[in-house]
């Protein structure tokens, strides 16, 4: 089957996040961990490639984006969509506007939208200015985020220093006029365009309106009507790809890396109530990984081991160590911690932060994953094989989910 829509996706918790929202329709739905080797294979009507590029070098983000533009291209996509984070994390050198400018010109595509709305999990966006809940982007946590922190709330603000074109605004006001109205707006705009978006109803008038678009970019609530809309002009059959969907038996475990004020009160709660163990990024460098490795060989029932911290700690650990250093050595252990779970009987990995989980599926050689139930708005249940083994994977953006998120998850699969 020929590839209707080729996704990309900055990290893997965004394409866990985009491929559960497409998975909602009914339709089959492949994503791949990286740029696939070779000629394409069983490709699947919606095909969405993972990278983990949101903090790579500009050159290296768009060199491995185009790499997945032309992948998908041979498989059949001649729609594309760029999905980053809904709250839109880059810095002033990139990488959202940098990577989208190069699939534009790969594609041909002479404009494209941003909108990285998500409503139903508190991320809107009006007169260009992107909310976290009631609170601007800016004011939120997310301006204490320790890669990207995002001190400004206005889209077109954050997106111009990236890229070489104009860039544009539709409001609200327009997108509440229809998707007529809205195509109309497109027509006459700049190149880059910020779009508003307050409600899934506008989610809808948007993607209605670009339906045809050879590249649309944003979060991935915007993506989410794009099948029943190909399927109503007959680009998509009906079917149900997640009934067969099943999930390795196994013992489980919690991995958290990510350090954001959700993911914090996620942490607190579940350690409350199960064996948990907090990462410190000194302690990795001086002793290694074995001391954790010895802890995590004594526990039952479904441990956690974390990186989570308050940005205060975080900020104190990079200032010993370098940023880079500190989260690197935070990821590398994730994934060794991972290979050893795994390879003592491990089956269940719930992975908090997209760094963290594509550290985690790096380590265990996962390259493609099943879409599986809903867990919470945006976060699936997915199927993969690491070293020859069923695995279940759950990879959460670190701001989404409700705070008992972890025993939420793994209960999903025990009933």
């Amino acid at each position: 089957m020929s590839t209707i829509l080729g996704a990309i996706a900055d990290d893997f918790t965004g394409a866990t996040d985009l491929a559960g929202l497409l998975a909602r329709s009914g339709a089959r739905v492949s994503l791949r961990i990286g740029v696939p080797e070779g000629p394409v294979e069983d490709a699947a009507p919606f095909e969405v490639i993972a990278l983990k590029i949101r903090t790579a070098p500009v050159a290296d983000a768009v060199a491995q984006a185009r790499a997945a533009q032309a992948w998908l291209a041979q498989a059949g996509a001649k729609r594309f969509f760029w999905k980053y984070c809904s709250t839109f994390d880059s810095t002033a050198q990139g990488n959202i506007g940098p990577v989208a400018e190069a699939l534009m010109e790969a594609t041909g595509a002479r404009q494209t939208i941003y909108c990285p709305a998500f409503p139903e999990n508190g991320r809107t966006i009006f007169m260009g200015n992107l909310f976290v809940g009631q609170v601007p982007l800016g004011e939120s946590p997310m301006k204490d985020h320790p890669l990207t922190p995002m001190r400004d709330s206005n889209l077109m603000r954050l997106l111009a220093p990236q890229v070489t074109r104009d860039v544009g605004l539709i409001d609200r006001l327009t997108v509440a006029r229809g998707a007529d109205a809205l195509r109309d707006a497109l027509a006459r705009s700049a190149p880059h365009v910020v779009v508003d978006a307050v409600a899934d109803s506008d989610l809808y008038v948007i993607a209605e309106a670009c339906r045809d678009a050879v590249l649309m970019t944003g979060g991935s609530a915007v993506a989410m009507p794009l099948p029943d809309l190909y399927r109503a002009v007959g680009l998509l059959q009906d079917g149900d790809a997640t009934a067969a969907w099943r999930a390795a038996d196994g013992p489980a475990l919690v991995l958290s890396g990510s350090c954001s004020a959700m993911t914090q009160a996620q942490v607190s709660r579940y350690a409350a109530a199960n064996p948990s163990y907090q990462l410190d990024p000194l302690a990795l460098v001086q002793d290694g990984v074995q001391p954790v490795l010895d802890w995590l060989a004594a526990q039952s029932g479904a441990p956690m081991i974390y990186a989570t911290a308050a940005p205060e700690l975080v900020r104190a650990a990079q200032d010993k160590l370098g940023r880079d250093k500190a989260g690197a050595v935070v990821e590398d252990a994730l994934g060794q911690i991972a290979i050893a779970a795994r390879d003592t009987g491990t089956r269940r990995f719930v992975v908090a932060g997209g760094e963290s989980s594509g550290a985690v599926t790096q380590a265990l050689g996962v390259t493609r994953l099943d879409i599986g139930p809903e867990i919470a708005p945006g976060v699936p249940w997915c199927a993969a094989s690491s070293d020859g083994n069923g695995i279940a994977l759950a990879l959460k953006s670190g701001n989404f989910g409700t705070e008992d998120f972890f025993a939420t998850a793994l209960e999903r699969l025990q009933r």
